[in-house]
């Protein structure tokens, strides 16, 4: 059975939050595209806010489980 390729606006969000998460730098963006470029920033932002509030390792699990490395 093949497996469908996943969205790729939900990639650049999850990659972006990862980014964010870490602690890495919003000009690390990989796209140019405008619209990918949104949709990592958006992630990159939910990650970033989510460092600074503490979830990072097992305690942010919850909070955005599509994010799973």
């Amino acid at each position: 059975m093949k497996r469908q390729k996943r969205d790729r606006f939900q990639r650049a969000y999850v990659h972006g939050y990862k980014a964010g998460i870490t602690g890495r730098s919003r000009d690390d963006c990989p796209s140019q595209e405008v619209n990918l470029r949104e949709y990592w920033m958006s992630g990159w932002r939910e990650g970033r806010g989510d460092q600074w509030d503490g979830m990072t390792g097992v305690s942010g699990i919850h909070k955005n489980p599509t994010v799973m490395t």
